[in-house]
């Protein structure tokens, strides 16, 4: 499973034939210029944690031109449905194999709101599961104690964890996040895009260190393994 960091809370995640994106938010995100185009992202499926227009924002341009199937909850992949797009709803708990592998929904602490305010369901994160690895993406969350759940489904081999502070967890509570799903590897996602939630990046990765995890801070446009 290969890992592209998009910018924001956006991923590329390549499964062997499939190409899944998380979370679109490219052509509003003013780091990401230069760096990653729409254009070179060919989705096959399009995972959404919630509504909020930084995680949506080229949901519609990418699903238009790609076909790409919507995985979300029920509430977002209804509306997206009502505008002729292909999708796959979910809710929290649940689980399904897809020919990308294996996908659960699970909890995330943080509203969901669509940019005209219309609801836009719970939000949440995702466990994949795809060629004997496992990865956790929260989603924007608060710490929580069902992260605990976590590796009752397996041990992830990645966490993908927001850590900017003020919308969601920050380094410390971040790194608390780790040890409630057992994850020895961080990829830090949420940070820097706008002033609320810039950070320190050696103060970060001093808070991760001390609780003996590995935080990753990919360039935008970079790619790791798992």
């Amino acid at each position: 499973m290969n890992i592209t960091f998009l910018g924001h809370g956006s991923l590329q995640i390549r499964t062997g034939e499939h190409e899944l994106v998380i979370d679109p938010f490219i052509s509003g995100n003013p780091l990401a210029k230069g760096k990653v185009s729409l254009d070179s992202l060919n989705p096959d499926y399009l995972l959404l944690t919630h509504a909020h227009q930084d995680h949506i924002l080229d949901v519609e341009a990418l699903a238009g031109r790609t076909g790409a199937t919507i995985i979300s909850n029920y509430e977002i992949v209804t509306h997206y449905q009502a505008k002729g797009f292909e999708g796959h709803p979910m809710n929290h708990g649940g689980g399904r194999t897809f020919p990308f592998g294996w996908l659960k929904y699970v909890n995330a602490v943080h509203t969901s709101s669509f940019p005209d305010g219309s609801y836009g369901g719970q939000p949440g994160g995702f466990v994949l599961k795809s060629g004997g690895k496992c990865l956790y993406i929260s989603g924007d969350t608060a710490l929580h104690m069902d992260m605990k759940l976590i590796p009752l489904d397996g041990k992830p081999d990645l966490a993908v964890l927001p850590i900017g502070d003020n919308f969601t967890m920050g380094p410390e509570d971040a790194a608390r996040a780790a040890g409630f799903v057992d994850a020895g590897r961080v990829m830090g996602v949420h940070y820097d895009t706008f002033g609320y939630i810039e950070i320190d990046r050696e103060a970060a990765l001093q808070t991760f260190d001390r609780a003996g995890v590995t935080l990753l801070l990919p360039e935008i446009g970079e790619t790791l393994e798992v």
